[in-house]
């Protein structure tokens, strides 16, 4: 698969076409996507599998995702939760749009 991407890229290049996939961090980024697989088979599959129903461990991915964004402390925002960090950002603008 690899070597088919860095091919994919430099066909891409020789026609003078720019790449349509995502930068480094944000959503189409598979370092980010690995990362988050990577905690996730780690703290949940490794430790709580395996299920016997396909709700079950549903239920275990909601769980898990709810306490990343509730209660995990992320050091790219300041070792904030992104509940906080969202939570802030909102408050923010709500302040310049009542300045404004």
């Amino acid at each position: 698969m690899h070597c088919v991407s860095i091919l994919y890229a430099n066909r891409l290049a020789e026609a003078g076409i720019g790449m349509s996939v995502g930068s480094v961090g944000d959503s189409c980024d598979n370092a980010l996507a690995e990362t988050v697989i990577g905690l996730f088979k780690t703290e949940v599959v490794k430790h709580l599998g395996p299920w016997k129903t396909k709700g079950r461990l549903e239920w275990e991915i909601i769980k898990w995702a709810h306490g990343c964004n509730k209660d995990r402390l992320h050091g790219a925002i300041g070792c904030q939760t992104p509940n906080e960090k969202e939570n802030a950002f909102r408050q923010q603008n709500r302040e310049l749009e009542e300045a404004a």
